[in-house]
């Protein structure tokens, strides 16, 4: 790999990988986060708790619409380099980010 361009193309592909595993662990902490409170309703749990879990919960949905703009802003800036740099498809680096970038293309399809 002794081309910068296929060391830019991997550094920008580890940041589109890093957004799209944020995006995916929130989604299902929130998931779990809402189990929680319901099963504590449904326990009749004191009221303070709660609230406690729920405003966890709210963090966590929070985070959900920063980490997707982030990704967002990641996947085009290496789909862009992607596009410019046709010439290198046949190497290794380039088919992995192109891999990448369908991964978290399909994530943000799922808004």
């Amino acid at each position: 790999m002794t081309d910068p361009r296929l060391k830019q193309i991997k550094i920008k592909a580890g940041v589109v990988k890093r957004c799209t595993k944020d995006v995916t662990s929130y989604e299902k902490e929130a998931n779990v986060q809402q189990g929680k409170v319901e099963k504590l309703k449904s326990e009749g749990k004191d009221e303070h708790d709660i609230r406690k879990q729920e405003e966890v919960l709210q963090e966590c949905l929070m985070m959900i619409p920063d980490s997707k703009r982030r990704l967002r802003k990641c996947y085009e800036e290496l789909t862009n380099i992607l596009e410019g740099e046709k010439e290198l498809e046949e190497a290794e680096e380039y088919k992995l980010a192109v891999t990448i970038a369908e991964e978290a293309k399909a994530q943000l399809e799922q808004e």
